[in-house]
């Protein structure tokens, strides 16, 4: 019988602050193939026993498990829901077969007017304050009345980051919330349910407030309260009794602070802690705050307040180091074996007063030592004083760190393994995509990828999270947004970057460099991007791109429909700029640290004319098929025939009539044959070329940004599986693998960061935690394993497996957690009698179906029931759900 495994509303297991009706999907599990969906029931309850249900659709007859409204539902403010399903399936096992229901799915109702709670900013800190980044504490105490409590919810944001308790217990497990966004333009509050945190009679709230983006030095252009003076806190309670009755209690002028024992918190610098200065129970009744000065009221200086509906910052993994030795110069360092985000936790215990000193780093240089240089002006730094003798455990609060050692600098006594752990940092995404085959090195890759996506998912695609940078810039979070979307559910994270991306669109559309853009706002003195502070080929075209790799993932339009304007005034910013269909614009990264670059310089070969107008025509062409997709056709026919214009120019002006391409680089070659730029007829000669360019290279590859991500397609599309299958098995330099030969854990800026003889690239930018270059990873789902999405069905509601076996891997597997359920592929390899004799286990999720594609020249042994057809050049089959294994030669 066939079950519902899992319900999710707007792609989370647990939807909050929700003021909208929400999208229901589910999972169906069946150990019968074929299986679809005939009816769904969704029930929607007041409390998890459903003994109040509040909405019922009662059995519809619908395949429909994605994306599903329920009709006149809209969460209440201060309310928590709970949402069940059952469905009924047909199968090759039963028919009309009813399933029980699901667990629930809970659900908290968000704020009517969520600009209410610009009237609750205060502040404990004061105006010689400003251009500190000292933590504060706030407190108030309230009472409950005995009446039985239907729900507590606390709606919370900051100007700043913050913690909040209540009655001494953290209330949410929340980092640095409430997260980055363009404060200018909108700041996210929190939804928390605490009614089983309250008690009858006198309770206490309070947050521990500290600077975070806000405030602290944020950029490279190292600029101090970029968005304003004051860190505070707004919160409203809403308390429920099942009476119907409601009390509230809201942050103003009778609250309590103070200082905490955080004398400074820079996203960047690090933490200082007086551990001298706590106050214990500080937030819980009883405690005595008569020292304390009244909070003082702020104005929000965001036009708007909007909710976070999930994908919060919160800690994962427990890491415990490997390694604690003294280098060549003396250093006493800990080794924790794995580059990452993450919090550095010490125990121990000493004497009042003495002081722990602590840095954290990324690499040792060529002789074994300590190496910050590449951390530019970032301290990266814990400054903690003991309290007293007794034994203590501290953790920092208000920022993060990207490393993989530690430098104790200074420590009482000796420093050991046992005093340090650390805890991964990152936005909350669950897990989705595996990928692991017979190669170690290439596996090692795949972890390097995740953990680089890991290290720079923290609230906002960044390109680095150790130096005096870590922003969103959009290149790097274009190049990657596949990748992560396999790994990871990426909706939420990116839905809600993608907002702030339109938010901070110029008024032409033109697209930041960076979002939240830190750049426009203040005269930028830097030399290259003075004046030049955004719409960058691939960089901008993340504003199409992205919103296109969530639609395709997930199946949803929703996110096309939200940014639709944000596309169009992109394309059109393109459009207005362009001169007879070349588009070019100011500053341009181009082929961004390519190996083709003049000595010294960071730009590729490839000239500008071509990177941009190729990425015009690309976008240019996907915002077609998002105006088909909803159904907007007038404006795809308008914007069709403007990319025919840019094909056709581009062809005149970078192919001679001969079809040789009149820029000789890898990555214009790559350009031309990933994008469709290329005609029929020159198809061939291209490819031809561009296996030529890379023999040149002794068979490595000298692209950057632009070029690397799509290079091995460009070769595996093309007839070119086995320069492919070479190209990702190079471990020498430059390529992927000789980062994991040289010791790496995640994805490098350069593909020399360190060099063949030890030494490293120039510390101004040698970033060792750098995701762009691990695009790699979509090749290694899409083709290795072969999980291709239909573009006419998304979300894997109709799938294309298609493996391509090479090189000398002998067993691939990957698979994708979809909407839907988990797709997968995995395949073995003998060699016997000179062939390859293969063994493909396909993972089709319930209620969808999938088109599976032997290789070319396979002789098909055992299709386990599927019947297999020649198609083309291929032998294909149509699969329903379930799982299958097939048998075939090469």
């Amino acid at each position: 019988m066939a079950s519902v495994h899992t319900v999710s509303m707007n792609h989370s297991d647990t939807a909050v602050g929700i003021s909208e009706s929400p999208r229901f999907s589910w999972v169906i599990e069946s150990p019968f193939r074929n299986c679809v969906q005939s009816g769904y029931q969704l029930q929607i309850a007041g409390d998890s026993h459903f003994t109040s249900i509040l909405a019922d659709t009662g059995m519809v007859d619908s395949e429909d498990s994605a994306h599903v409204e329920v009709d006149a539902f809209v969460p209440e403010q201060g309310r928590v829901y709970y949402a069940r399903v059952r469905v009924r399936t047909d199968s090759d096992g039963e028919t009309a077969a009813l399933s029980g229901f699901s667990p629930p799915g809970k659900m908290i109702g968000g704020l009517k007017d969520p600009d209410v709670l610009k009237d609750y900013f205060i502040t404990a800190e004061q105006a010689e304050d400003i251009r500190k980044a000292r933590g504060t504490y706030l407190r108030k105490e309230f009472t409950v009345d005995k009446k039985k409590i239907a729900s507590a919810i606390i709606y919370s944001s900051a100007q700043g980051n913050y913690q909040l308790m209540l009655n001494g217990r953290r209330v949410s497990t929340d980092e640095l919330a409430p997260g980055w966004t363009s404060y200018d333009e909108r700041l996210l509050y929190q939804s928390y349910d605490v009614s089983e945190l309250l008690n009858v009679g006198t309770n206490v709230v309070g947050a521990h407030v500290g600077a975070g983006w806000y405030k602290s030095t944020l950029s490279f252009l190292m600029i101090h309260n970029f968005y304003g003076d004051y860190a505070s806190l707004s919160l409203l309670m809403v308390i429920t009794y099942t009476d119907g009755s409601i009390d509230t209690v809201a942050s103003d002028v009778s609250w309590k602070g103070d200082y905490s024992p955080v004398f400074n918190a820079q996203l960047y610098d690090g933490e200082t802690y007086d551990a001298r200065e706590e106050q214990d129970g500080w937030s819980m009744a009883g405690f005595d705050d008569r020292s304390w000065r009244p909070a003082v009221s702020t104005p929000c200086t965001s036009k708007r307040i909007e909710s976070q509906i999930a994908s919060p910052v919160t800690l994962h993994e427990y890491m415990s180091p490997t390694l604690a030795f003294t280098t060549p110069r003396g250093e006493r360092v800990i080794d924790f074996g794995q580059n990452m985000s993450a919090l550095v936790e010490i125990t121990g215990q000493g004497k009042r007063g003495d002081t722990i000193v602590l840095r954290m780093f990324e690499v040792l240089d060529k002789d074994g030592n300590v190496y910050t240089d590449n951390l530019r002006s970032a301290e990266q730094r814990i400054t903690y004083t003991i309290r007293d003798d007794n034994p203590f455990f501290y953790r920092p609060h208000f920022t993060f760190f990207g490393f993989r050692f530690i430098h104790v600098e200074v420590w009482p006594g000796r420093a050991d393994l046992d005093n340090f752990a650390a805890r991964a940092i990152y936005s909350d995404m669950g897990k989705t995509g595996h990928f692991e085959c017979s190669n170690p090195s290439i596996n090692q890759l795949q972890h390097n990828i995740e953990w680089g996506l890991k290290s720079n998912f923290v609230d906002v695609p960044t390109d680095c999270p150790q130096r005096d940078e870590r922003l969103g810039w959009t290149g790097d979070a274009q190049i990657f947004c596949r990748t992560a979307s396999f790994n990871v559910n990426s909706y939420a994270f990116f839905s809600k970057w993608l907002r702030d991306l339109a938010l901070d669109q110029t008024p032409e559309g033109g697209v930041g460099h960076v979002v939240p853009d830190v750049l426009n706002k203040y005269p930028v003195e830097n030399p290259m991007l003075k004046n030049n502070t955004h719409s960058a080929a691939a960089w901008g075209d993340a504003a199409v791109i992205n919103p296109w790799v969530m639609y395709l993932t997930y199946g949803d339009t929703e996110i096309l429909e939200r940014q639709w304007d944000s596309m169009k005034a992109w394309i059109d910013f393109m459009k207005d700029h362009s001169e007879g269909h070349i588009w070019n614009y100011r500053l341009q990264f181009g082929d961004w640290v390519a190996l083709d670059a003049e000595e010294g310089s960071y730009f590729g070969a490839t000239p500008n004319d071509l990177t941009c107008t190729a990425y015009y025509a690309y976008s240019t062409g996907l915002f077609v098929k998002i105006a088909r997709v909803l159904a907007r056709d007038s404006v795809a026919d308008e914007y069709d025939a403007l990319q025919r214009d840019i094909i056709r120019t581009f062809r005149s002006t970078f192919f001679t009539e001969d079809g040789e391409m009149t820029v000789q680089t890898q990555t214009a070659h790559i350009l031309a044959l990933h994008f469709d730029l290329v005609s029929d007829e020159h198809r061939q000669r291209t490819f031809q070329r561009l296996k030529e360019l890379l023999e040149k290279e002794g068979g490595h590859l000298v692209t950057g940004f632009v070029g690397t991500p799509y290079f091995t397609h460009a070769l595996s599309a093309n007839g070119g599986l086995t320069e492919a299958y070479d190209l990702l098995l190079k471990d020498d330099f430059p390529s992927w693998l000789y980062q994991v030969r040289k010791g790496a854990t995640t994805i490098w800026e350069h593909w020399d960061g360190i060099k063949p003889d030890g030494s490293m690239w120039s510390p101004e930018m040698n970033s060792f935690n750098h995701y762009a270059y691990g695009a790699i990873g979509e090749w290694l789902y899409r083709v290795v394993a072969g999980l291709e999405i239909d573009e006419a069905s998304p979300g894997y509601k109709h799938s294309i497996i298609a493996p391509k076996i090479g090189g000398d891997l002998t067993r691939a597997e990957g698979s994708f957690r979809s909407i839907y359920g988990e797709v997968r592929s995995s395949w073995n390899v003998e060699i016997r009698q000179k062939r390859k004799h293969v063994t493909l286990t396909v993972s089709v999720p319930v209620n969808t179906s999938s088109s599976i594609r032997l290789m070319d020249g396979a002789v098909l042994v055992d299709g386990d029931g599927l019947v297999f057809a020649q198609r083309g050049e291929v032998l294909e089959a149509e699969a329903g759900s379930g799982t299958y294994r097939i048998r075939f030669t090469l």
